[in-house]
């Protein structure tokens, strides 16, 4: 495996991954690697289109049919007990 430094990264930038990190519950090098590797994804777009041709067809398949707003869900699960982890 290789190794890189990044030198003289603004602190602010710093600050923002670390923030990032602890949301996506990775360290600050974890959430780097994370990043970097998802740039380097040459099949990225082609990914990406696939899911919009997959979220199209789904969203052309329940036209028309009545949605339950996810904050009703959310409020219903939660009543009966279940929470967040």
């Amino acid at each position: 495996m290789a190794t890189i430094n990044v030198r003289q990264l603004d602190d602010d930038v710093v600050n923002r991954l670390k923030r990032r990190a602890a949301l996506n519950h990775r360290s600050l090098e974890g959430e780097a690697r994370h990043i970097l590797e998802c740039a380097a994804d040459d099949n990225r777009a082609e990914k990406r289109a696939a899911f919009l041709v997959a979220s199209d067809r789904l969203r052309r398949k329940t036209e028309g049919t009545r949605q339950t707003p996810a904050e009703v869900l959310i409020r219903e699960d939660r009543d009966h007990g279940h929470r967040e982890f």
